[in-house]
């Protein structure tokens, strides 16, 4: 393997991703999650891990700009495995990220991102990153909540998870959620609910009155999912008046 050409580097590491693939895997897979697996080689997760940090420690001399074009060419190989190593590679290299990598991560979504798994992937890790560490950059994940593509919708609630984890963005996250109150979307429901459950932790009381202010237009499974991690004397105060409500 040529790492410098990264050409040399996909076929490589497709000839290894495919001796360790499980063909019955991706059927699991679909049958378990609800995913498209038409793109799945069928390789475990663990398994697909364990390749991406093997290879890279072949590229860890590149530089960001370069190893991101390798990134690039994974990505256009077209299949699930290579995506989930394009985009962990790029968070190894999570310390020298910056506020202008949001233009090209918004581009991998709108270009390779085809189910919840690796939108979720992205968006929890290199593209929370840098959408918690950067001022301004989380209102950039607004128009999102407009866009025909479901896993742009999704990502506008996802992408917000890392920084909610560390107590941030927390107005940002109510904004999005207003946004989606008629999300009709199973999966983007799911990920503004899990948005919601993560701001909770830090924020209880203000998700709490959230919820209950919007309890009437936020869809069932937003709702509650939302307050899965709220005390209990909360939750049943919002299901109460919910039911009502109705």
């Amino acid at each position: 393997m040529d790492s410098s050409d990264p050409q040399s580097l996909l076929n490589s590491l497709l000839s290894d991703l495919r001796t360790q693939a499980d063909a019955s895997y991706p059927d699991r897979i679909a049958t378990l999650f609800n995913v498209d697996v038409q793109d799945f080689l069928g390789v475990p997760t663990p398994k697909v891990r364990q390749l991406s940090a093997q290879y890279f420690r072949e590229l860890r001399h590149l530089s960001l700009s370069k190893l991101l074009g390798h990134c690039e060419v994974l990505l256009r190989s077209g299949t699930y495995e290579c995506r989930l190593i394009a985009f962990d590679w790029s968070f190894r290299r999570s310390a020298h990220l910056g506020a202008h990598h949001f233009d090209l991560f918004e581009s991998w979504l709108h270009q390779y991102v085809s189910g919840w798994p690796d939108c979720d992937d992205l968006c929890t890790h290199s593209l929370g990153l840098v959408v918690a560490s950067f001022p301004g950059v989380a209102l950039r994940v607004i128009p999102w909540t407009r866009e025909t593509n479901c896993w742009l919708r999704r990502a506008a609630a996802v992408s917000l998870i890392y920084g909610l984890r560390r107590g941030l963005l927390l107005a940002d996250a109510l904004m999005v959620a207003q946004c989606l109150l008629e999300e009709e979307n199973e999966l983007v429901q799911k990920g503004c609910g899990w948005m919601l459950k993560e701001a909770s932790k830090s924020y209880p009381d203000d998700v709490f009155e959230f919820v209950l202010r919007y309890r009437g237009q936020l869809p069932r499974l937003v709702l509650r999912t939302a307050i899965a991690k709220l005390p209990d004397s909360q939750r049943q105060q919002v299901l109460k008046r919910r039911v009502t409500s109705h």
